[in-house]
């Protein structure tokens, strides 16, 4: 046997004993997610808004460790934080920023304009700047609206139903969030057509709000509206003790809040929210671009209603609004 020979057939031998997975591809890319929040989050597997994003994932196909890696940055509560975070994201070369909230994808707009950015949770897209229109962004945002600003007249309804006997109602809110100044406007006019008086107090901290219940004292408010804002929302436990601490009727946008102690929360589903907001980072993955992707509304809304707390409170929650009430905790 010539020694050509000799060398094809030791290649030969050497390609048979060889592993039929070494001939496989080379793995597939692994794809960045940088994702954006205001809030303090803990765990985020427990966190019931934020845990349905890497289910929804999972079920799309990415699994992390293996095709996907997700850096996610939270602020705390100090949204003062969210620019560096951003920059952040930016530094490390994420394919996509998931931004929860105004603050966060103000902070990702303000750090990108070419990464694509999905927001979730956003009250008014368009009006913010974030998109040009719901049906075409066209820039390198897209993402889900909850349509906060809408929610005012139906939870002053709701709130009036439930204690038909107020006349004086606060708004907690945030001025520096253009959606509260909305909401405002739509809760005056809902309510000059009942003629109940709106007391607006704001906060901002944690400390902010027991200022504002000691504001709602002294203007002899008789109940109060929650706007949804994420302060609201991490404080959810701390504005329902303090409901129940000066006897208020209160009606909140999460369901969180009713489940901690408040009387009604009704609102779009923010875990839902979360876990669409997967389908946008898969499209992306594909090769959609923010621009050409419609920003979507709220599909799924939930009412829960705290009879316990009504009762506390000494009244009688209507039966139209038990019906309607997707939970009723005892």
């Amino acid at each position: 046997m010539n020694q050509r020979r000799k060398l094809l057939v030791v290649l030969g031998a050497s390609l048979l004993a060889t592993p039929f997975g070494s001939f496989a591809q080379k793995p597939g890319k692994v794809w960045r997610v940088g994702f954006l929040g205001p809030r303090k989050i803990v765990d985020v597997d427990t966190d019931v808004h934020f845990g349905a994003f890497r289910p929804a994932m999972r079920a799309l196909g990415y699994v992390e460790g293996k095709n996907l890696i997700v850096e996610w940055r939270f602020a705390d509560g100090k949204v003062e934080r969210l620019p560096g975070l951003a920059r952040e994201l930016v530094n490390l070369k994420v394919d996509v920023i998931v931004a929860v909230a105004t603050p966060s994808t103000l902070a990702a707009q303000k750090a990108t304009t070419t990464i694509p950015i999905v927001m979730v949770n956003i009250g008014d897209p368009v009006g913010q700047g974030f998109a040009r229109t719901l049906s075409h962004p066209g820039g390198n945002i897209t993402g889900l609206s909850i349509m906060s600003g809408e929610f005012g007249p139906k939870h002053l309804e709701m709130l009036l139903s439930a204690a038909p006997k107020v006349s004086r109602v606060s708004v907690l809110m945030n001025r520096e969030n253009a959606i509260h100044a909305t909401l405002l406007k739509e809760v005056e006019a809902a309510a000059a057509k009942r003629n109940v008086k709106i007391l607006p107090v704001e906060a901002r901290t944690p400390e902010d709000i027991d200022k504002a219940f000691g504001a709602m004292a002294k203007e002899k408010s008789q109940a109060f509206i929650v706007a949804q804002h994420p302060i609201f929302i991490q404080q959810t436990g701390q504005i329902a003790q303090l409901a129940a601490k000066n006897r208020l009727p209160s009606i909140a946008g999460t369901r969180e809040y009713a489940e901690a102690g408040g009387l009604i929360s009704y609102g779009a589903s923010n875990a839902d929210g979360f876990r669409r907001s997967a389908s946008y980072v898969d499209k992306i993955f594909k090769g959609a671009k923010p621009a050409d992707l419609p920003v979507e509304q709220p599909t799924k809304f939930e009412l829960v209603i705290n009879r316990k707390t009504a009762k506390a409170l000494g009244l009688t929650i209507p039966q139209s609004l038990l019906i309607s009430a997707d939970r009723v905790i005892d």
